[in-house]
């Protein structure tokens, strides 16, 4: 593998310096090729270099590594700036003990040190520019034609051996009717390192003001553009600062070095992501593969059906399980209500439809590490327990009046039988509806199985940094509701005499419906959609 120099853009000695040069002997660590591909550059004590190269792996969304040097055998920077930006600009910055002292245009005063330092090379994000022109869309550049703008975030990437610090994200204006198509042409020609971290609210990340980036020149947005945050490679710098070894270089912002390390190219069969908003205040869009979207479109398709002939087809909207899932996805923690009294003749006066649930969804939620509240009325305390603080309130709803089915309300009305008294006037974010209230507890459920097993979703959660497999995968799969469990959990129902909604009966029955056939049926075909097995 060897690296290019441009003749027009280097000095004489830099030439001399390459015609002198014995064979480079870098490590490629790229993997599928195709046109140039810039790169920037750090360079370390050779003691730091496994450190470094772990760290670099383990945050490979900002810090993607192209390759490394042997140390004193081959260093880029003693050959001079190798770079598309203007030659008498510092192409380099020094840092002493974690300090930027100074911004140079060539190493070669420090060739001596250089023959004990490691030189490694990272991805960045110059290669987003040719999804633009593959988009149609026009590149926005800063004024000036300065560097585009990097924020530091307040978003921690995986520490490793001293090398700690925060995400760097560049930001790109883009037109709200041109993000699905903007993301799915960076991911066709990037592959994973083309999909951005965050679409939205800047605050979400931590950063105030997106006039004043820390890095380069901001591009501002304009009336319908929502911006849209790719990791940086500058996170290098911020990682360099952090470990405070006594000397080491890297690129500076916006210079690069031009190689024949080839640009990544999606592999075949690479997900086709698309984008979905969650959230208008904060303004919050999400990334998931169009074939998670699908699995969840059948969920909410399967739990819609009406056995109780109720009519709830017509409060039916498209995509309202996935928007709800999406949102929960992203929560740090939820707060879950449940226990509509229905049978105030008997004690408890309870139903049997919304606990299991409920139950369900809080479980799963738990599983993922989130933090869940129950929040029920005291006469059905005993069925319930509290779990942790804090609160993101989602409703979930069979009939029309149920909290949040306010959505809703005008089909309410017109559709339901006694709609006029029963509408609920409280809004929700997301109405998801259901057969059975249970059912949408359910489908909740799954569809947060298959977002937290889909890699685009998975990668966009994280920000792109740390490990690509979470831990807890195996408590997923055991937090999934199951035929077996529901069953248990609506004998103890049973037990505490909770009655059918529809029927009055205390039994293995819901809203009326028997559990063994109707219900054991439900639950495991959302289980089938969501595992894969058909």
């Amino acid at each position: 593998m060897t690296f290019t120099l441009h003749p027009k853009s280097c000095p004489l000695a830099a030439i001399r310096s390459l015609i002198l040069q014995k064979k480079p002997n870098i490590r490629n660590m790229s993997s599928t090729i195709r046109g140039p591909r810039p790169a920037s550059v750090v360079v370390l004590h050779r003691a730091l270099a496994p450190a470094f190269e772990t760290f670099c792996r383990a945050n490979r969304g900002p810090l993607p590594l192209l390759g490394r040097s042997e140390p004193g055998k081959w260093v880029l920077p003693a050959l001079g700036a190798i770079s598309g930006t203007r030659m008498d600009r510092p192409q380099f910055r020094k840092y002493e003990f974690g300090t930027c002292t100074g911004s140079l245009t060539s190493l070669e005063e420090y060739s001596e040190q250089l023959k004990d330092m490691v030189t490694f090379f990272l991805g960045c994000s110059a290669s987003l520019e040719g999804a633009w022109e593959k988009a149609g869309l026009p590149r926005r550049d800063p004024p000036g034609h300065g560097h585009v703008g990097a924020y530091k975030t307040t978003v921690p990437c995986a520490t490793v051996a001293g090398f700690c610090c925060p995400l760097v994200v560049t930001m790109r204006p883009v037109p709200k009717d041109k993000l699905e198509r903007l993301v799915q042409a960076s991911c066709s020609l990037m592959g994973e390192q083309g999909q951005p971290v965050h679409i939205g609210d800047p605050e979400l990340l931590g950063i105030r003001d997106l006039s004043r980036p820390d890095y380069g020149d901001p591009v501002p947005c304009q009336p319908g553009e929502v911006p849209v945050f790719w990791p940086s490679q500058l996170t290098s710098l911020e990682a360099v600062s952090s470990y405070q070894t006594p000397l080491a270089f890297t690129s500076a912002p916006g210079s690069t070095v031009m190689t024949d390390l080839k640009d990544l190219e999606a592999p075949a069969g690479c997900p086709t992501p698309e984008v979905h908003p969650i959230s208008q205040d904060p303004l919050h869009y999400s990334i998931t593969s169009a074939s998670a979207v699908q699995k969840i479109r059948e969920l909410e398709a399967v739990i819609a059906v009406d056995p109780g002939n109720r009519g709830i087809g017509h409060l039916l909207r498209k995509d309202e399980l996935l928007g709800a899932s999406l949102s929960l996805s992203h929560a740090h923690a939820a707060l879950l209500t449940t226990g509509f009294p229905t049978h105030f003749s008997h004690e408890p006066p309870e139903e049997t439809d919304g606990p299991p649930g409920a139950i369900a969804l809080a479980a799963f939620l738990q599983a993922l590490g989130k933090g869940v509240s129950m929040i029920v009325d005291r006469r059905a305390l005993s069925l319930f327990q509290k779990l942790v603080e804090e609160a993101v309130e989602q409703g979930v709803g069979d009939g029309g009046n149920e909290l949040g089915m306010g959505k809703v309300k005008e089909a309410v009305k017109s559709h339901i039988r006694n709609g006029d008294v029963i509408a609920c006037d409280v809004e929700a974010d997301f109405a998801v509806i259901a057969g059975v209230s249970n059912w949408g507890g359910y489908a909740l459920a799954c569809a947060l199985y298959i977002l937290n097993s889909c890699e685009v979703h998975g990668r966009y959660l994280r920000k792109a940094t740390g490990p690509s497999h979470a831990p807890g995968e195996q408590r997923w799969t055991e937090a999934l509701p199951s035929v077996a469990k529901e069953e248990k959990m609506l004998s103890i129902l049973v037990q505490h005499r909770v009655r059918s909604g529809v029927s009055g009966n205390v039994g293995m029955e819901v809203d009326g419906l028997p559990f063994h056939g109707t219900h054991a049926q439900m639950i495991q075909e959302l289980l089938d959609i969501t595992t894969g097995r058909q």
